[in-house]
C-alpha cells in the first residue's frame, strides 16, 4: 500500500488529458509490448533489468541529446477534438524539419510533469501541455536508430468501398 506522501506526489503529476488508454487491451497492448521489447532487445536490455530500462526511459528527459527541445501547449478551453488538429500541426512541424535536414521525436513522456514545465516556459494558467519534441540531427549509425517498428498492413485496418456500387 502506498503511503500518503506518495499518493499526494502521484496526484501532483497527473496528465491533463488521457494520452494512453486507462486499460490496455489486445491488439494494442500486444503491439506496444512488441515494440518495447524489440527496442530493449536491440539495446541489450533484458526483461527484469529495471535499472537499464529506467536509464533508457530517462533519455526522454534529455531530449535524446538533441540540441533543441520543444514544448507544445494548447488552451484548456479547446475540446478534445482540437488535439486532432494539433496532431496535424505537429506533423507539419516534423515534415518541415525533415525538409531542412533535421529529425524530430514527439514525446508524451513529459506530460506528467506539466505542473513543473509550464511555469518554466511561461505558459499561462489557461494552457495545458500537449507534448514535448526533440529536434536535431539523428546519428544514423547509432544502434537505437536502426530499430524499425513493426507495422500493420494497410489491408488490416482499411475497408475500401467501391464508389461505383
Amino acid at each position: 500500500m502506498r503511503s500518503a506522501p506518495t499518493l499526494n506526489l502521484a496526484n501532483d503529476y497527473q496528465e491533463a488529458y488521457d494520452y494512453y488508454p486507462e486499460k490496455w487491451v489486445s491488439p494494442y497492448i500486444d503491439r506496444r509490448r512488441e515494440n518495447g521489447w524489440g527496442l530493449y532487445n536491440l539495446l541489450g536490455i533484458a526483461k527484469g533489468e529495471k535499472d537499464k530500462m529506467h536509464a533508457q526511459q530517462q533519455r526522454n528527459f534529455c531530449f535524446f541529446d538533441a540540441p533543441v527541445g520543444l514544448m507544445f501547449t494548447i488552451d484548456k478551453v479547446m475540446g478534445r477534438g482540437s488535439l486532432i488538429d494539433y496532431g496535424m500541426f505537429l506533423q507539419n512541424v516534423m515534415v518541415a524539419a525533415r525538409a531542412r535536414g533535421l529529425h524530430t521525436c514527439p514525446q508524451a513522456a513529459w506530460n506528467s510533469f506539466a505542473n513543473i514545465i509550464l511555469p518554466h516556459i511561461g505558459a499561462g494558467e489557461d494552457e495545458m501541455l500537449v507534448c514535448g519534441m526533440s529536434l536535431g540531427w539523428a546519428v544514423p549509425d547509432a544502434l537505437i536508430n536502426t530499430f524499425v517498428t513493426p507495422r500493420e498492413s494497410v489491408d488490416s485496418f482499411t475497408h475500401w468501398c467501391d464508389s461505383a456500387a
